[in-house]
């Protein structure tokens, strides 16, 4: 897991495949650690279409049965298959709801991407995975990436209600050209947090839960990523000449010393 969180996310699918290949002979329950690295790992979440309606999800292990992958428009496996597990009626409608608000969720704070909500029942309640991913794609050389995975545990506790999340924020952004050269700055993020409300206002409570959870560790990506990046580009090369940086710092001297002797 340590070697997964320094590699590039966006090939995460290669870097896994090749992970499981160089254990394969040393790993003595090879398939119990293959098992553990597959679900302790997010893949990128994949663009699909759905054949009914014609409109675009995301897939992923989640909504996933075998090699089959669940629209949440249609709540139709493609390719189909028989004896396939689906939400119960009352979870389902309760889906559908979680996808529209989600999706003017989507077009408020991120402008454009894609959203996909799936929830499946549980002893004691539901659980729930809340996808959203954008990609910017100018070129081969160019482009970025932001995969978000939130994933519910819900749980009835009498009159109230305990959401226990846990989110993976993935970011990439590659960039090349002739006056900066190559450029890839990338990496995940993953929090965990829960609240109990007094109600059973599901929609609500996840959009609350999303929300804020997106806000903090977009403001901790912002600081950690690009805040140290920019203070390394600044100590290496500085905008302005460093002739004109020496006088500003004797300039910054000469006032500090004049100002001790008054």
């Amino acid at each position: 897991m340590d070697l997964m969180r320094r590699l590039p996310p966006q090939n995460i699918e290669i870097n896994v495949a090749n992970l499981i290949d160089l254990c394969q002979d040393d790993e003595e329950d090879f398939d119990d650690f293959t098992g553990d690295l597959l679900s302790s790992i997010h893949q990128p979440l994949i663009v699909k279409v759905c054949p009914e309606t014609n409109r675009e999800y995301l897939a992923s292990d989640y909504n996933r049965d075998l090699d089959s992958y669940r629209s949440p428009w249609s709540n139709k496996f493609d390719p189909p298959l028989q004896d396939a597990s689906y939400p119960s009626d009352q979870l389902r409608k309760l889906e559908v709801q979680a996808n529209e608000a989600f999706d003017v969720y989507r077009d408020l704070y991120y402008g454009g991407g894609l959203s996909s909500v799936y929830m499946w029942d549980t002893e004691n309640g539901f659980a729930a995975a809340v996808f959203l991913k954008k990609t910017n794609e100018k070129n081969a050389t160019d482009k970025s990436s932001w995969d978000s995975i939130h994933i519910f545990e819900v749980e009835n506790k009498g009159r109230n209600v305990l959401y226990k999340l846990t989110s993976t924020i993935t970011l990439y952004i590659v960039s090349s050209n002739k006056d900066m050269g190559n450029m890839n700055l990338s990496g995940s993020l993953t929090r965990y947090t829960e609240s109990e409300f007094s109600n059973q206002e599901h929609i609500g409570n996840l959009g609350r839960m999303v929300e804020g959870m997106e806000f903090n560790m977009r403001n901790t990506l912002q600081e950690i990523y690009f805040g140290k990046t920019r203070n390394i580009v600044n100590e290496l090369r500085s905008i302005a000449s460093l002739q004109d940086e020496k006088k500003k710092m004797l300039f910054t001297k000469d006032l500090m010393n004049r100002l001790k002797k008054n």
